[in-house]
């Protein structure tokens, strides 16, 4: 199977983990040797309930035996779709009632940032440095690491970046930028929150200049901060949301929310303004849903802040110099890139499953289920602390 693996499926880097994966339940992952892995990263954030959660399974057995894929996204009514916008929108502002549901995060990036443009007419788009909002063309765009982007150019134009919390980068909002896209927490520069109101700033400047607030919660949303959506911390309001990530418990799926006044400019002049064969597939709705639903009627948020503080109670190293972000979406970051990769290297050897972050090499992450329990949490803890003093 190894040999399969590197010969007929792409490779996205030169060095892949390539364990051999046999089941998965709960917060483990367990190997073709029946080992057993302590989930620390959950798919990258991607499943909040952890592995084959019985009421996402559940609902997603349940749709198999009724429809899978039936037509193209939004020509007829598909109840499991249908039921997930609705949730969506009942855990949200009123001005953000509206949901196109879609495969992927980049593709709901691709969807918001065609959609400012066309609602208000500009083509400038302004994103952070550091950010990552996805690989396709336009999600790449917005990056502003040269050398990740040099070989694809060129790309979408008219983008520009500032500074994260800087507040004097503000004034470069202008009345020609269509958005300004941030994410809510920066997850591949290592986990940077907005501080000093930084957020609530940028929701003033594109007021004042009439432009719109994208917030890219892939990451953050869905109760791994300790609200169900981060923007909840700090006092900020987007006009479109985007998701993806832990929306579909294990299942892929991607969205973009708005009001219903500016979504509904994407389905005329032209029609099929945005347009998907398979987002919003009945069976994901359904699993995404399931997930919704558990995560805001359980006390699972609630619980994550409370995680934290063991996390960061425990995790105390002389190589350990800080640990960033919220909840559980922390970056553990050491005192050299060296260290963090023997970490995270040696971790896999001892049933961790540790990830590295896209822009800060020194940087462990941990963003594990949120339904990972306070004995499995010093487990893996324990690990990380062992490692680093045989270092």
């Amino acid at each position: 199977m190894q040999d399969d693996f590197f010969k007929y499926q792409a490779q996205t880097t030169p060095h892949p983990l390539a364990m051999e994966v046999s089941h998965a339940e709960g917060s483990y992952i367990y190997d073709k040797e029946d080992n057993a892995h302590l989930d620390f990263v959950a798919g990258v954030s991607a499943t909040p309930l952890g592995h084959r959660h019985p009421k996402v399974v559940s609902a997603i057995k349940t749709q198999l035996n009724k429809y899978l894929h039936v037509m193209v996204y939004g020509e007829y009514i598909q109840e499991p779709a249908v039921a997930l916008a609705k949730l969506i929108a009942d855990q949200l502002p009123i001005s953000l009632n509206t949901t196109y549901l879609v495969n992927s995060g980049t593709e709901a990036i691709e969807g918001s940032l065609k959609l400012a443009r066309h609602y208000t007419g500009r083509t400038e788009i302004i994103a952070a440095k550091n950010a990552y909002h996805g690989n396709t063309m336009g999600a790449l765009s917005l990056m502003d690491y040269q050398e990740r982007k040099r070989p694809f150019l060129p790309l979408l134009p008219n983008i520009r970046h500032i500074t994260f919390n800087c507040d004097f980068c503000l004034n470069q909002i202008t009345e020609k930028t269509a958005a300004v896209i941030l994410e809510t927490i920066q997850g591949g520069a290592g986990f940077i929150e907005p501080v000093n109101g930084y957020l609530k700033k940028v929701r003033e400047r594109c007021n004042a200049v009439g432009t719109l607030l994208i917030l890219d919660e892939i990451q953050p949303g869905f109760g791994r901060t300790g609200k169900l959506f981060g923007f909840e911390n700090y006092d900020c309001i987007p006009d479109i949301l985007v998701t993806g990530k832990g929306l579909g418990g294990g299942m892929p799926i991607g969205a973009f929310t708005a009001s219903n006044a500016m979504m509904t400019t994407l389905s005329d002049n032209p029609k099929l303004g945005h347009i998907t064969t398979f987002g919003g597939h009945p069976v994901i709705a359904a699993a995404a849903h399931a997930t919704l639903k558990e995560i805001t009627e359980s006390q699972l948020i609630a619980e994550t802040l409370e995680k934290e503080k063991l996390i960061r109670k425990t995790l105390q190293h002389p190589k350990i110099k800080e640990i960033r972000g919220r909840g559980l979406m922390l970056a553990v970051i050491t005192e050299s890139a060296e260290v963090t990769n023997q970490v995270i290297l040696k971790a896999k050897d001892q049933g961790l499953i540790l990830f590295w972050l896209l822009f800060e090499p020194k940087a462990i992450r941990i963003t594990p289920p949120l339904t990972i329990s306070n004995e499995e949490i010093l487990k893996g803890s324990n690990i990380i602390l062992d490692i680093l003093n045989s270092l």
